[in-house]
């Protein structure tokens, strides 16, 4: 079993600003912690290649790529952001480090369809979830995951593949690119109500959406999932699996109310895959999204990793 680990110094850039929770320390945090599990020796560390913008245009429209990249390289030899919105802004390093993450999660999913891996993590940012085919939102630019997943579909001829998302954040800029699309099903839990306040009424029906209360706990997750997401994904029998790994659920996480740990996540990872061993050849490509709280992010990532990489 060998599990890739994508990342890059660009990705530690893009900067939204001070006190922004979406920073670059997160990736810091997540290095470090491999590194005092002594997993990280373990692992097949890759660069990452920069995405074309004819990749992100199987997913974004023509003048969402152009928003993006024209606000940044406006930036470029200056300080500062330029908001999109709120949440989400833009630096002069984001279009690179956006086209960077993409990269990783295109780069990703042909390495393991090619064989030359078993799984594997991309440790990236800015994160992708909520970005929908037309609006950069909620800390995310382009949706690193589904340009994966389209990816797999278009350029390598899959039929039928998976996205899981567990981040605490309903991630709706992926339900909105695939509904009513049957290749994809889509299978999440999220916080609720909370942002980006939708979710409760699926798109299509493609989508397996669970809507769940601040302060559940792993007890909960474990049972939804078992009983929702597992029969699901089963019955779609897909032939890669992609995830969209949040870890802002963590208890010790102040950006959402959920009770999950360590070993939530571990159990989560195991049931997806067994789902990919199962039907799917073990074929899985994890992208980073959520998880705020430095320590618990980078101990929950280890707990993720080992079990891609079948160290626990």
């Amino acid at each position: 079993m060998t599990t890739a680990f994508y990342t890059h110094h660009d990705c530690k850039l893009h900067d939204m600003g001070a006190g922004h929770p979406e920073s670059p320390a997160r990736l810091q945090a997540i290095e470090d912690q491999l590194i005092a599990s002594r997993i990280d020796q373990l692992l097949d560390y890759r660069g990452m290649p920069l995405a074309q913008e004819s990749d992100l245009a199987r997913v974004h429209s023509a003048a969402m790529i152009a928003l993006v990249k024209e606000h940044s390289l406006a930036l470029a030899g200056k300080a500062g952001c330029y908001p999109l919105d709120p949440d989400t802004s833009v630096n002069a390093y984001s279009w690179q480090a956006a086209l960077r993450a993409a990269g990783a999660a295109l780069a990703a999913t042909d390495a393991v369809l090619a064989g030359e891996v078993s799984n594997a993590f991309c440790a990236v940012r800015p994160p992708g979830h909520h970005a929908t085919s037309r609006t950069p939102m909620g800390f995310c630019l382009f949706n690193n995951i589904a340009l994966a997943a389209r990816h797999a579909l278009e350029a390598h001829g899959l039929e039928r593949v998976a996205i899981v998302d567990f981040d605490v954040h309903h991630g709706n800029g992926t339900e909105e690119i695939f509904a009513h699309d049957p290749r994809v099903l889509m299978v999440s839990f999220f916080q609720h109500p909370f942002y980006p306040h939708c979710g409760t009424e699926p798109e299509g029906d493609n989508t397996v959406n669970i809507p769940v209360p601040a302060y559940s706990d792993g007890a909960v997750v474990r049972k939804l999932v078992t009983e929702q997401w597992l029969p699901a994904l089963n019955a779609h029998r897909p032939q890669m699996v992609f995830v969209s790994a949040g870890f802002d659920a963590h208890r010790e996480d102040d950006m959402a109310q959920m009770g999950l740990v360590e070993a939530d996540y571990t159990w989560l990872t195991r049931q997806i895959m067994a789902v990919a061993a199962e039907h799917a050849e073990g074929r899985i490509v994890s992208c980073l999204e959520g998880g705020y709280n430095l320590s618990a992010l980078g101990r929950s990532v280890v707990a993720h990793m080992k079990v891609l990489a079948e160290l626990e």
